[in-house]
C-alpha cells in the first residue's frame, strides 16, 4: 500500500515539473546535428513526428512543456565556452535548459507542429530584432551638448507615440507595422492590439517592447521609415492609415498615399486592385504628441 502511495505521489509530482524541448525546425539544422554520434535521428520528418507525439503525451499527462528553438551553431559555441563535450546528451540538455530562460520559446498548447513551428520562428525573429535594435540604440550614447541619454529619451518618445496611436484608434482589433530602413539592416516590427470585453487594450509585452524599440531607433537616428495600422471591427470596413517617420515625430500620410502604398506592386510598380470592404484613410490627429520634438541636439 505504501509503495503504491509513493508511486502515486511521484506521478503527481511529475506533473508539477515544467519541461523544455529544443526543436530543430528545419532540415539544415537537423543535418548539422547528425554530425554528432549520439544524435541518433536520421530523418527530419520522422524526428518531427516523434517530437509531436512526445508533446501530446506530456500534455495528456498534465505536464507543461515549452518548445525552444535549437540552433546547432549556438550549441557548438555554448559547448566551447563551457568546456562541455557536444557529443553527449547531457550537454544538449544543459543547453536546452539555458534556452528556456534566454532563447526564443513558445508554450505547447496542443497546436500541431505545422502551426507551432512558424510561431516559434516568429518569436526568434522578434527577439533577434529587439536585440539588434537595442544594441544600435545603446551605441548612440549620450548627447554631447546636454548629456542626455539619447536611447532613453527616444524610447520614452516612442512609448508616448504608441500610447497616443492606440488611444486614438477606432475600436476593434489593431494590427500595426513599423519599418525602419536607414539603419545598417532594415527592421520591421509587428504589434497586435486587441480589446477585451471592457474595451481595454490587450498587448503582448514582448511584441510591444520590440515594436517600441524599433520605433525609438528610427526616431533617434532620423531614419527613413513608417508606421501603418489596420483596424478591424465587426460589421464595419477595415481602416488602414499611417505615418512616415519625420525627425523625432510622425507625419500623417494622406489617404491617397496610403492607397498608393497598398495598391502598387513594389517590384513592378503596377497597380493592384484594392481590397474590398477596406477604407484607405488619413490617420486620426495625434495632437502635439505626434509632431512635437523630444531630444534634438
Amino acid at each position: 500500500m505504501a509503495h503504491t502511495d509513493h508511486r502515486t505521489m511521484r506521478r503527481v509530482l511529475r506533473r508539477e515539473i515544467a519541461g523544455t524541448i529544443g526543436l530543430l525546425t528545419d532540415e539544415h539544422d537537423f543535418r548539422a546535428m547528425r554530425h554528432y554520434r549520439t544524435f541518433t535521428f536520421d530523418d527530419h520528418t520522422a524526428y518531427l513526428h516523434q517530437v509531436e507525439d512526445l508533446l501530446r503525451t506530456r500534455a495528456a499527462q498534465g505536464s507543461h512543456t515549452t518548445v525552444a528553438l535549437f540552433d546547432p551553431q549556438e550549441y557548438a559555441e555554448f559547448c566551447a565556452d563551457t568546456g562541455l563535450d557536444p557529443d553527449i546528451p547531457s550537454s544538449r540538455t544543459r543547453f536546452t535548459a539555458q534556452l528556456a530562460t534566454t532563447g526564443p520559446t513558445v508554450p505547447y498548447d496542443g497546436r500541431p507542429l505545422t502551426e507551432l513551428v512558424p510561431a516559434l520562428v516568429d518569436e526568434a525573429v522578434r527577439q533577434a530584432t529587439w536585440e539588434y535594435a537595442s544594441t544600435l540604440l545603446a551605441r548612440l550614447g549620450t548627447c554631447a551638448s546636454c548629456g542626455e541619454d539619447i536611447s532613453r529619451a527616444s524610447f520614452i518618445r516612442a512609448s508616448q507615440l504608441l500610447v497616443r496611436i492606440l488611444d486614438t484608434a477606432h475600436p476593434g482589433s489593431r494590427h500595426l507595422v513599423c519599418s525602419v530602413t536607414g539603419t545598417p539592416e532594415s527592421l520591421v516590427s509587428v504589434l497586435h492590439a486587441d480589446e477585451d470585453a471592457d474595451g481595454a487594450t490587450q498587448l503582448d509585452e514582448a511584441e510591444a517592447l520590440e515594436f517600441t524599440t524599433v520605433l525609438a531607433l528610427g526616431l533617434a537616428t532620423h531614419s527613413p521609415g513608417g508606421l501603418v495600422m489596420r483596424t478591424s471591427a465587426p460589421d464595419t470596413p477595415d481602416r488602414i492609415y499611417g505615418w512616415r517617420l519625420r525627425g523625432e515625430g510622425l507625419e500623417p500620410l494622406t489617404a491617397g498615399e496610403v492607397f498608393d502604398a497598398y495598391c502598387t506592386d513594389v517590384d513592378s510598380g503596377d497597380l493592384i486592385s484594392p481590397e474590398s470592404d477596406v477604407d484607405y484613410c488619413a490617420p486620426p490627429d495625434l495632437g502635439d504628441t505626434g509632431q512635437g520634438r523630444g531630444h534634438h541636439h
